[in-house]
């Protein structure tokens, strides 16, 4: 069942150990059939060394196992309100990356120091305000992804398709799972250079008109970045 889906998510989690950006078990990354309406996760506490394809647990956008006698990740329900906000996403990663959750954990937004930044996120990276004792000690993980989404209340996440939660850590999404993860790649990179940045004295965010130019040649109907698909030579 979703053989094809199962073995996207467990590359794509694979791909978070290869990048350096989990240690043990920590993080997680899923997948989305919009038609079917399930989710497919990595599966709670198995080691990465250990994981195998079939070990990808499918879930209903209710949280409800369909097929595993494996628990999914414990930040399901994160990834299940992300899905339901954010429609047009079909992957969401998750790590404790070091840079990009050192700016978690001192509650900062990632400012837009260059052109690598605005390459992939059209603004700042935000980071989501704290959540009160009573959101923590309710459902954790859902007000995590609730959180989030009130986060992006003006903000298209296609357009900044990473976040950063208040003292706790970096969730990406994108396309596909491997797409998220591609984003958690890249958000790791420029939280370490924003953070080097400030170190040499600067906190002056680029100008927004090199802002647009580098994000909208790669991404927008008028995008000239990279090759036609569709090119016959």
């Amino acid at each position: 069942m979703f053989e094809e889906l199962k073995i996207k998510v467990y590359e794509a989690n694979l791909e978070l150990v290869k990048r350096g950006l989990v240690m043990y078990t920590w993080g997680n990354v899923s997948g989305i059939d919009r038609e079917k309406g399930l989710v497919i996760i990595k599966p709670s506490g198995v080691s990465y060394d250990e994981m195998k394809p079939e070990d990808m647990v499918i879930v209903d956008l209710e949280g409800n196992v369909v097929d595993s006698k494996l628990k999914p990740s414990s930040d399901t329900p994160t990834h299940l309100v992300l899905y339901k906000a954010f429609k047009m996403i079909g992957g969401i990663a998750h790590s404790h990356s070091e840079w990009a959750t050192s700016w978690a954990q001192a509650g900062r937004s990632i400012p837009v120091y260059g052109t690598t930044h605005a390459d992939t996120f059209f603004g700042e990276v935000p980071c989501t305000r704290k959540m009160t004792a009573p959101e923590i000690r309710g459902k954790y993980e859902r007000v995590t992804g609730n959180l989030i989404v009130e986060t992006f209340k003006n903000i298209d996440p296609l357009n900044v398709p990473a976040v950063l939660v208040h003292g706790h850590g970096p969730f990406s999404w994108g396309l596909d799972p491997m797409d998220a993860v591609q984003h958690s790649v890249i958000l790791e990179h420029v939280a370490k250079m924003a953070f080097k940045n400030e170190l040499l004295g600067n906190r002056q965010p680029i100008d927004k008109t090199l802002l647009d130019k580098h994000f909208l040649r790669k991404h927008g109907k008028d995008a000239y970045y990279g090759q036609d698909e569709k090119r016959n030579d």
